[in-house]
């Protein structure tokens, strides 16, 4: 039998029980919607009989619920997410909002509407929570551990890709300047990242769950935004580019902290001399 990784099995094997996991939520929540009007009218045909059972009451109920899912914009442009799981149903209304600002709007109903409970949701660390640890003391399984990227980093991202029309070159270009306080390969290993993992999970937008879009970068390809679908995950010309300029960059910044640290000596060394002559005279 498959086992998870904190059990003794492979890569393949964990990630097969997490998304059946993650599946089995979307084919419950069907299952939900189409049986709770059945119950509804059948409990309700029982009360109108005060209490008699009414036969074949239960079999005249008709018609069932819309299924709302529930994956972010971050988490679809990324691609952080199981294909037909609970981002899969009949209607996602947080499908073109980051998890950014959905979780300000959390702590604001917390705070406005008095729904203390949403504080605690706001709080709490996403986690996918279908991979059991080892033991004590071992981490949670958390989002933007698994993802590596932050979800602010994403909005980031998110927002070159679309609206500034970037590709993994332009893109590393601009967080050079945006990020200046970032060392060069930190910047091209985030751009690397964010494009591979972009270019495997691009097929899952294919099948999303149609969304109000509140969010100018939301990856909706049905809809919204109508890129192809599929890539070359490796990205072979641009990500070499990258390494070349990433290299470029930091030698050049190298270059320059040596030369501000030599002028900085270099005032040193003549305010002490000036400081001599002032003691000699």
């Amino acid at each position: 039998f498959p086992c998870f990784e904190s059990r003794g099995g492979t890569r393949a094997e964990d990630l097969a029980l997490q998304n059946i996991q993650a599946r089995l939520r979307m084919v419950v929540a069907y299952m939900l919607a189409q049986l709770l009007p059945w119950t509804r009218r059948y409990h309700n045909h029982k009360q109108e009989a005060k209490g008699k059972m009414i036969k074949g009451g239960g079999n005249k109920a008709v018609g069932w619920l819309l299924v709302l899912s529930t994956a972010n914009v971050d988490e679809a442009l990324r691609g952080y997410m199981t294909k037909y799981d609970c981002s899969s149903g009949d209607l996602n209304p947080i499908g073109a909002i980051s998890k950014t600002d959905l979780k300000r709007f959390l702590e604001w109903g917390s705070v406005s509407l008095g729904y203390r409970t949403l504080g605690a949701i706001a709080a709490a660390k996403p986690s996918a929570e279908l991979r059991p640890s080892k033991g004590e003391g071992e981490g949670e399984q958390l989002d933007e551990v698994e993802m590596g990227m932050t979800y602010e980093e994403l909005g980031v991202f998110g927002r070159l890709r679309k609206l500034s029309k970037c590709g993994p070159v332009s893109m590393f270009e601009a967080l050079l300047r945006k990020w200046s306080s970032h060392p060069a390969e930190t910047v091209a290993t985030k751009v690397k990242r964010f494009f591979t993992f972009y270019a495997i999970n691009r097929h899952k937008m294919t099948t999303v769950t149609p969304a109000c879009h509140a969010e100018d970068y939301s990856p909706d390809d049905n809809r919204y935004d109508q890129r192809q679908i599929l890539y070359r995950a490796s990205w072979p010309w641009q990500f070499r580019r990258i390494d070349e300029r990433a290299k470029q960059v930091q030698q050049a910044r190298d270059k320059q902290q040596q030369q501000q640290q030599q002028q900085k000596r270099k005032r040193q060394e003549e305010m002490g001399g000036t400081s001599k002559r002032k003691v000699t005279s």
